[in-house]
């Protein structure tokens, strides 16, 4: 079991990884990875139906260790998805309210379930067989509604709410984030350069700037020269940090941006000797 989830995740977050490369529109790469993520699921579902635990350690582990990870991610950009698309236009102040509510909803589900938080994240153990193996739910155990509307062959009573404690937290840092540019925008004034090359090769430049050292001496933080060109063309680069993963991951021409600017300039150069 332990295996075949490990190859399921690996082959997961390459495809991922390569979906956020290709599409930058949110809204879009959210559809994209909700069907992704439901086609690993339903693989999942189907592996754990044709093979079955060998005991119940198994089992709980599975149930709250493993499903969660991929459930959480599904829940995540679904939640990415909502978030987006009932975003409001306008001015600073209107998206500054809506992302406020969308962090409340986040504070009023952990309020809800603060003793189920408690437990998971004091890794405790010992209601481990009512939540995490199948047909075994109390119902004085806050059930949701969900559980009761899902395949209980592939289902317990709480590892979706594992999932959701795992998504929470990463639509915290989401939101948290849009609400930090969201801040700084209003710190300055629109730029009239607009970054129209792609958010990679844009990655790519910052990455070789701070691995030269060009910014105070070496000491700029790479997060910090990121979110001043961000600022400078009018750009979010979003997780660029895994874009760059992705560029050293390439097996052929990993510096292809900065090859074609040094092409660039050579050719002006020649064109203005011809003058």
């Amino acid at each position: 079991m332990e295996k075949y989830y490990e190859k399921c995740v690996q082959r997961l977050d390459e495809q991922i990884n390569e979906l956020k490369l290709e599409i930058e529109n949110p809204i879009i790469l959210a559809q994209e990875l909700i069907e992704l993520l439901l086609n690993y699921l339903g693989e999942l579902k189907k592996y754990v139906s044709e093979r079955g635990f060998k005991s119940i350690e198994e089992e709980i582990h599975f149930f709250k260790r493993l499903k969660p990870v991929i459930l959480a991610k599904l829940i995540y950009y679904n939640a990415i998805y909502k978030i987006e698309t009932k975003k409001p236009y306008g001015n600073g102040k209107a998206i500054k309210k809506y992302i406020d509510n969308e962090l409340s909803k986040l504070k009023r589900y952990f309020d809800n379930n603060l003793e189920f938080y408690k437990y998971y994240r004091t890794n405790s153990t010992y209601l481990d067989e009512k939540y995490f193996v199948r047909g075994r739910y109390d119902v004085k155990l806050s059930l949701d509604t969900y559980y009761f509307e899902t395949d209980h062959n592939f289902t317990t009573s709480h590892d979706y709410k594992v999932a959701k404690i795992i998504a929470n937290d990463l639509i915290q840092v989401y939101l948290e984030d849009q609400l930090n540019n969201t801040n700084q925008k209003k710190k300055f004034e629109r730029s009239p350069l607009n970054w129209t090359a792609s958010k990679t090769a844009l990655t790519e430049l910052i990455y070789a700037l701070y691995a030269q050292g060009v910014f105070d001496n070496g000491n700029a933080d790479i997060k910090a020269i990121a979110k001043v060109f961000e600022q400078m063309f009018n750009i979010d680069l979003g997780d660029f940090y895994h874009t760059f993963m992705e560029l050293k991951a390439r097996k052929i021409n990993p510096t292809k941006f900065l090859d074609s600017l040094r092409d660039a300039l050579i050719r002006k150069m020649d064109e203005q000797e011809e003058i």
